[in-house]
Formats: C-alpha cells, sequence, structure tokens
C-alpha cells in the first residue's frame, strides 16, 4: 500500500527518532527501584517480560522491568532466531496459531524493521531419503497454499516450485542425484537478543525503569494481596513497591513461581533446543534449507548467518539445570548427520565453530514427545494478585504481552487499551532495509543491528577511528559498538557484549574466547572497572567457552 507524502513529519515516527543516545545510567535505574513506587513490576527481561513492560509503559503505567542475569540470557537469545507461522503447526492441525502468528510476523517487519528481515525457505524434493515422499510433493503444495492464505501473502510473496537447477543456484552442495525440484516459502528472523534487548530499551525510552543483573529474591504481600518485590542487585538489597507484579520468566518457573504457598503452580515442561554453527563456505546456502533426519519424523533447518551457517534443532524433554544448557557431542553428532545425509560437504566436528542449548517453556504435562505439544501460552492471575504468563513463541511475543497487561491491570482496576500493534522499537522508525543494505560494509553491518540509531555508533568511530578495529578477526563486529554496549544498552560484563550485544560467542566461539581480554579493557576503561573485576570476568568467559566446547566435543564423557 503506498502512502501520500505528508505535509509534516509523521509524529509516531518522528518522536522515536531522538538527537541524541539512550543512556540509562545504572545507578540511577537502582535509586529509581530502591523504595520506588510502581503500577507494575515485570520480573524476567526474557522478549515476553521486555515486550510486556513495553506495552505496560506505552499504555501510561508507571514501570519496572528487573532480569536476574542479562536482557536474553536465557531462552530469547538461543532461539531458532525464526519470526515465522510454523507449517508444522498446520500439520498438528493449529491453524489459528499459524494465522495469528503470520499476523505478528508482519508487526515485527514493520515494527522492527532493522531487526527482522525476510527469511526465504527452500524444501528438497528428494528421489529418496527426502523431507517427505516426492509422490507426496503436490500435497505438500497444498499445504504451503494453506499457509500463504493464512497469511504467509502479508510478506508480498508467495510460495513458488523450483526446478533441479534452481534448487541447487540456491544451495549448491545439495545431492544432485537424489534432487528432483523444491519448493520456496517466505518467513522472517531476527537476532533473538538483539531484538529482546530492542524492546527494553524502548520501554526505558518511553519511562520505564530497566535493570539487568537485578534478581528478584521475593515477592512480598500485604494483607493477603501482591503490594511489591525484594531485590537482590549490586550487593544491594532493594524493596520496590507494586500494585501489580507479572512472573515472565519462562522455563524458570520450574524452579521458582513467586507464587503463595497455596496457589496452584503451573505445568511447566521445559524442551530443549540446540544449534551448532558451522563455516558458510562448507554450505553455501543464501536461504534456509530444510533437510531431512534420518530414522527420526522431524525435520532440521540450516540458515546463513553472515559467513556461518546455523544448523538446528533438536527438541527434547530437558530435566536438569536450567542455567546449563549445553550442545552435546551426540546432539552435534545427530544435526551434522542429517546434514550430510543431503548435502555433499566435507565437515567434522572440529569445524563446528559454536553452539547454543535453551529450553522452551512449553505448557503441558509430561507425556509424549514435545515436539508434538502446541506452542499455547497461559496466562493466570492468582488470588493475591500475582500475574503469571508462560509458554508462546518468540513471534506471537507482542500479542502474549498485550494479553498479560490487560490481565495485569484488572488486579488495579483499570483498563487502558493496547498501543503496541503499530509501535516502533528504538532505531525502526523511518529505517529503509533496502536502501541501507544494499551497499553492504559497514554501514548495511550496523544498520541490521541499530537501524537509525547507527549513526550513535559511527559517532564513537569518528571520534576515535582507532575504534573502527574488529572485535574477533572475521567477524563484523567493530570495538566501537563495545563502547556503545556499554554506555547505551546496559552491557556490564565480557559475556553480556560477546554472547549478546553481539554474537561472537556462537559465530566464533574460540576466537572470542582469544579476544575477550581487548573486550575486557575496553569496558574496564568505559564502565571505570576495576581490574580485579575485569580479570575475573576475562578468566569467567574463558572458562565458560571451555566448559561449552568440551561438551560439545565429548571429553566430559566418562
Amino acid at each position: 500500500m503506498i502512502s501520500m507524502p505528508a505535509r509534516k513529519p509523521k509524529l509516531d515516527r518522528a518522536r522515536m527518532v531522538s538527537d541524541t543516545p539512550l543512556k540509562l545510567d545504572r545507578k540511577e535505574q537502582l535509586d529509581a527501584l530502591d523504595g520506588g513506587e510502581f503500577d507494575m513490576i515485570v520480573v524476567g527481561g526474557g522478549v515476553t517480560g521486555a515486550y510486556t513492560a513495553m506495552d505496560a509503559v506505552l499504555r501510561g503505567y508507571r514501570v519496572a522491568l528487573l532480569e536476574k542475569d542479562d536482557f536474553a540470557s536465557g531462552t530469547s537469545s538461543k532461539s531458532s532466531k525464526m519470526i515465522h507461522g510454523g507449517l508444522r503447526y498446520i500439520e498438528q492441525g493449529n491453524l489459528p496459531l499459524v494465522r495469528h502468528s503470520l499476523l505478528e510476523r508482519q508487526r515485527l517487519r514493520k515494527n522492527a524493521a532493522h531487526l527482522v528481515q525476510r527469511l526465504p525457505f527452500l524444501f528438497p524434493v528428494l528421489s529418496q531419503d527426502g523431507v517427505f515422499d516426492r509422490r507426496l510433493a503436490a500435497g505438500f503444495e497444498s499445504l504451503l497454499w494453506t499457509y500463504d492464505l493464512a497469511g504467509g501473502w502479508r510478506e508480498g510473496v508467495l510460495h513458488q516450485k523450483l526446478s533441479k537447477n534452481e534448487v541447487l543456484a540456491h544451495c549448491p552442495t545439495f545431492k544432485a542425484e537424489n534432487l528432483e525440484s523444491g519448493f520456496m516459502y517466505y518467513d522472517a528472523r531476527a537476532d533473538d537478543a538483539r531484538l529482546t534487548l530492542a524492546l527494553a530499551r524502548t520501554a526505558a525510552f518511553h519511562g520505564a525503569t530497566v535493570l539487568n543483573g537485578a534478581k528478584v529474591s521475593e515477592v512480598t504481600r500485604r494483607s493477603g494481596k501482591v503490594d511489591g518485590v525484594v531485590i537482590e542487585a549490586d550487593g544491594r538489597e532493594l524493596a520496590a513497591r507494586a500494585k501489580a507484579v507479572v512472573i515472565a520468566t519462562g522455563v524458570w518457573l520450574r524452579d521458582w513461581t513467586g507464587a503463595a504457598k497455596d496457589a496452584d503452580a503451573p505445568s511447566i515442561r521445559p524442551a530443549k533446543g540446540v544449534h551448532i554453527a558451522v563455516p558458510w563456505s562448507k554450505i553455501r546456502n543464501d536461504c534456509t534449507v530444510t533437510i531431512p533426519v534420518p530414522g527420526r519424523n522431524r525435520r532440521a533447518t540450516i540458515t546463513r548467518w553472515g559467513n556461518t551457517s546455523y544448523l538446528g534443532t533438536t527438541d527434547e524433554d530437558y530435566t536438569g539445570d536450567l542455567d546449563d544448557v549445553n550442545c552435546t557431542r551426540d546432539e552435534m553428532d545427530f544435526l551434522l548427520d542429517g546434514a550430510r545425509t543431503a548435502l555433499n560437504m566435507d565437515i567434522e566436528a572440529s569445524d563446528v565453530l559454536g553452539s547454543i542449548g535453551g529450553c522452551r517453556p512449553l505448557v503441558a504435562p509430561p507425556g509424549g514427545k514435545t515436539i508434538e505439544v502446541k506452542r499455547n501460552h497461559e496466562i493466570r492471575t492468582d488470588h493475591d494478585g500475582l500475574v503469571t504468563v508462560v509458554g508462546g513463541k518468540l513471534t506471537t511475543s507482542r500479542h502474549m504481552a498485550q494479553q498479560t497487561v490487560d490481565a495485569a491491570q484488572k488486579v488495579l482496576g483499570q483498563n487502558r487499551r493496547c498501543r503496541t500493534s503499530n509501535a516502533y522499537l528504538l532505531g525502526a522508525a523511518g529505517y529503509d532495509t533496502e536502501a541501507v543494505v544494499a551497499s553492504g560494509g559497514l554501514a548495511s553491518h550496523l544498520g541490521e543491528r541499530y537501524g537509525t540509531e547507527a549513526r550513535f555508533v559511527t559517532d564513537i568511530l569518528a571520534e576515535d577511528p582507532s575504534l573502527n578495529t574488529p572485535i574477533v578477526e572475521g567477524l563484523p563486529y567493530v570495538e566501537g559498538e563495545v563502547i556503545y554496549a556499554a554506555r547505551h544498552e546496559m552491557a556490564r560484563s565480557v559475556d553480556d557484549i560477546l554472547s549478546r550485544r553481539t554474537r561472537a560467542r556462537m559465530m566464533a566461539r574460540d576466537a572470542s574466547a582469544a579476544a575477550a581480554a581487548r573486550v575486557g579493557e575496553l569496558l574496564m576503561k568505559e564502565l571505570d572497572l576495576p581490574a580485579s573485576i575485569v580479570e575475573a570476568q576475562v578468566n569467567d568467559y574463558k572458562n565458560q567457552t571451555s566448559y561449552e566446547r568440551a561438551i560439545l566435543m565429548g571429553d566430559n564423557r566418562k
């Protein structure tokens, strides 16, 4: 749809573009929490909690968002990075979820245009050992038509049937002897960690108090009703008051709910999923490639991300430590074996550049396969006013947040309209994806990460050109981004920088460990940290990556 030129700047767009970057002072946030009075406190800085805080503050509520570790440090940085409706949900008969997810996908494409990009999906039709029997190809196309009609059309392009040569053009490593043709349809993807961070920062831009490294140890009550929380942060114990408290901690609800002793706890079933990163040159795909996994009733995907391709995912019950979820050797071999079945590729375990492991917060009792559990969400309000949200998926986080705030404001006795359907995230208003990325280079890299706020990163580089140096050789991140993350994105540690503000840990785990000392130097100067603290952060990061590598390679097996 083409809109007519405006005689005046559009207010919703103009108010989101500032001449100075958002600067979140940690001490100011701590002081605002200590004895602070809020309408809502949101516990959990993943994508659902961050969107909930943004929704609530846009409705005019006084809001605090608290995260025990770092924004998106849990499941929200370890997803498949896909903003999609989910073909398999149609196969499960859950068409309403698909229809709604595709609507939400397009909202994110507009509201977070710099972070959510179109992603083509390629399904090969193989003569044997394919994702589906070639005789079922016509039926699969019917599935794609259903997907398009359910909302895929909103992307502006429908699915396509491809010839064998067209498939090979998109992924030349496919085994040509078994390849007959293919299908391509369209979805979207995002750097999940940066999307979550953008939501938290946008909430702060509109007036919310947001803080990472802030563990809620207790939900307090007065006269049987929720009235606030106790927080542990930076060696301090703080008490903040609120008329409504929202628990949005995802799978961690399994271990702590914040609920009163006589309240029923939701049934949380963590489902583990893993991804591994390999050199893109081994795959050479320009889209997401869907491949069969021998002996399993499921499929895997390979998605290009810069000069890496990541393979995933698994979907299994997980009962271990939620703060220690890693990809194992068996899981890596499972993914590599699947890739070798469909592709001509010379790849060994030693070629794997990095890995992630996370847990989906399924709302379901034990029994059956986790992959068959519907990805619905649940929102509940206890008799004392505690609101809990869990389940769902990345794509529907905005809608989950809307319903969560609807529930929380009932506790407040209010009824204010949701405003997030068309609410830009910081960096998205006025951003032109095609114009920015067309020429490549540093502008393209920064544009896809910061949108219109990229100018503030280049301001840092203009002041000190030496900071236009790669953090990790072979990756596009530059040292100026470390400074920006510390000043304006609440990064506190080496791990915050290398795992989430950038994705160096996944894309180049060992090389990122080698860069940890330099990142520590930059943080020490910018945040005025003691040398002993920085040394501990560097050593901790190196130990974490060594541990992750040992599990991945099976070196810890007894």
